[in-house]
């Protein structure tokens, strides 16, 4: 059985979704952000750069979110939630779950905590500003892209684990000026993924409520 170190609504939620996506036995573990658990010991021992979340694996301790989502794809083939190794659609899986975390969730980190850049209030309040103009233009990239696809989901017509990534990342837009879901195709996008039995488990498991996105 897997265990999933969450809190939630974060960087776990994709993971959760492919877990759920996949049918297998899973137990969710709650590390409570507001009691600061994820710099506690006993999770530093799990993780020791502090964050969420985490994926036990039998004796395979894992971290970082795309690492995660990989593994699991990798492990249960058979749910199709990557392409075929060698295939240039897995090309396109890897480039789209690179961007995803390298890129856009790095600029989201940004938004959310500008003050780990500058000790001054007003500096920190531009860095957030920039960092959502920054993350718009990955946003209108993202949608560029899914108007050009053949199918429903960002590689196509069939459902991979870049979705439920892109999903998580949307969410956390949901309170900009000009969040993901502004955006006609990207909205077409997240109510598709939403619609899903498996994500509406895993958001009901983690107790997240509307506004979804």
């Amino acid at each position: 059985m897997y265990q999933l170190y969450y809190y939630p609504g974060n960087a776990n939620l994709a993971p959760h979704i492919l877990l759920e996506e996949i049918g297998a036995d899973y137990e969710l573990l709650l590390v409570d952000r507001t009691k600061n658990e994820q710099k506690g010991p006993a999770y530093l021992r799990l993780n020791p750069t502090g964050r969420i979340p985490v994926l036990v694996d039998g004796d395979l301790v894992l971290y970082e979110s795309a690492a995660i989502c990989l593994h699991l794809a990798d492990r249960h083939a058979a749910a199709g939630l990557a392409p075929a190794l060698g295939s240039s659609e897995r090309a396109q899986f890897y480039k789209w779950l690179m961007y995803l975390t390298n890129t856009v969730q790095a600029e989201l980190l940004l938004y959310f905590y500008p003050e780990r850049l500058t000790d001054d209030a007003a500096a920190a309040a531009q860095v957030k500003a920039h960092a959502e103009r920054r993350t718009g233009e990955m946003l209108d990239l993202i949608e560029a892209a899914l108007a050009a696809s053949a199918g429903p989901f960002l590689l196509g017509a069939a459902y991979r684990a870049v979705d439920p990534y892109l999903l998580m990342l949307c969410r956390w837009t949901r309170f900009m000026q000009h969040p993901a879901r502004a955006r006609p195709q990207l909205a077409r996008f997240l109510d598709t993924i939403m619609a899903r039995p498996a994500t509406q488990r895993a958001f009901a498991a983690e107790g997240i409520g509307a506004p979804f996105y």
